[in-house]
C-alpha cells in the first residue's frame, strides 16, 4: 500500500496532462474522435510521418487515452472512452476563456467568417424530429462513414460548390465538422450564404454530438 495515495494519483493525472501537452498529439485525439483508424490513416490525416505518428500514439496509450486492437497485420487505434472527448473540449474552452492569443485567433479568424450564434445540439435534435432542417456533414468520407448525425448529407468542403443541387430546397442547412473550431464548417456556411441558402453551424461537431449520447449512424461502434 502506497504511503502517499494522493501523490500517486496526482502523478497519474500529470501523466495524462503530459500526454496532451503536445500539439501533434492533440491533433491525433481530434482525428480519433471521428472514429477508429490505423497508423497509416492517422499519418495521412495529420501530415506526420508514420514513425512520428506511432511514437505519439504510444504516449497517448501509456496515458490511457487511446486503446488499440489488431486487424490482421494492422493495428487500429481508438479513443479509450467518450470522457477523452470531454477532456479535450474542456481544454479548448479553458484556453479560449483565459488565453489572450486564443481569443485573438477566434475573434480575427473565426468570428470574421461567422458572427451568428451557432445552433445547439438540443435544438438541432428537436428540429431533426420536426423535419425542418437539412444537416450537412463536411468531413472526409471515411469519417462520415465511421459515424455521423442521423440523416446527414455528406458533401466535403471541396465538393460543396459543385453539389449544391444535392441539398433539399426550402430547408435551412445546418453544417458540422470535426469540432467547435473546425474551419470546414465555417467555410461551408459562408459559401452557402453567398449562394442565397439559409445556413448555420452546429455549436461543435460530431464527436461532441456522440459523446453527449445523441443518436448516431455509421460503422463506428465499440469493439467487443
Amino acid at each position: 500500500m502506497t504511503q502517499n495515495p494522493k501523490g500517486t494519483l496526482f502523478a497519474q493525472f500529470a501523466l495524462v496532462a503530459k500526454a496532451l501537452g503536445q500539439p501533434n498529439r492533440l491533433e491525433l485525439v481530434e482525428s480519433l474522435a471521428q472514429g477508429e483508424r490505423g497508423v497509416e490513416a492517422l499519418s495521412k490525416a495529420t501530415g506526420m510521418s508514420i514513425a512520428n505518428t506511432s511514437q505519439h500514439l504510444k504516449q497517448l496509450r501509456q496515458a490511457g487515452l487511446v486503446t488499440s486492437r489488431k486487424d490482421g497485420t494492422s493495428v487500429i487505434y481508438r479513443l479509450s472512452g467518450e470522457e477523452v472527448i470531454l477532456l479535450f473540449n474542456a481544454l479548448q474552452r479553458t484556453a479560449e476563456r483565459h488565453l489572450a492569443e486564443v481569443q485573438q485567433v477566434v475573434g480575427v479568424y473565426y468570428n470574421a467568417r461567422d458572427h451568428l450564434e451557432p445552433i445547439s445540439r438540443e435544438e438541432l435534435m428537436a428540429r431533426l424530429n420536426e423535419g425542418s432542417v437539412s444537416v450537412l456533414d463536411v468531413r472526409p468520407k471515411d469519417e462520415y462513414a465511421a459515424g455521423h448525425v442521423p440523416g446527414a448529407i455528406n458533401i466535403t468542403s471541396g465538393e460543396l460548390e459543385k453539389r449544391l443541387e444535392d441539398l433539399p430546397e426550402g430547408r435551412e442547412v445546418i453544417a458540422y465538422c470535426r469540432g467547435t473550431w473546425c474551419v470546414l464548417s465555417f467555410n461551408a456556411v459562408a459559401l452557402l450564404r453567398a449562394k442565397g441558402i439559409t445556413a448555420r453551424r452546429l455549436e461543435d461537431g460530431y464527436p461532441e454530438w456522440k459523446a453527449s449520447g445523441l443518436p448516431v449512424e455509421g460503422t463506428n461502434t465499440p469493439a467487443s
